[in-house]
């Protein structure tokens, strides 16, 4: 799962056996992959997905 579509260097950090963080400029986390994920979660139940933004204006 993608979090920030900007082109960046990335680290990746394993932080257990399935799951690796990308973590990006000022150590934000960028990125999400869970390995094997329809093993661990029922991605029926995930779906659809409804995502919410609240854009501000920060000028």
């Amino acid at each position: 799962m993608r979090l920030d579509d900007r082109k960046q260097d990335v680290i990746n950090r394993r932080v257990s056996e399935d799951i690796v963080l990308d973590i990006g400029e000022n150590e934000r986390v960028i990125g999400i992959e869970i390995i094997d994920a329809s093993k661990h979660v029922n991605l029926e139940r995930l779906l659809p997905i409804e995502v919410v933004l609240n854009l501000r204006d920060t000028s």
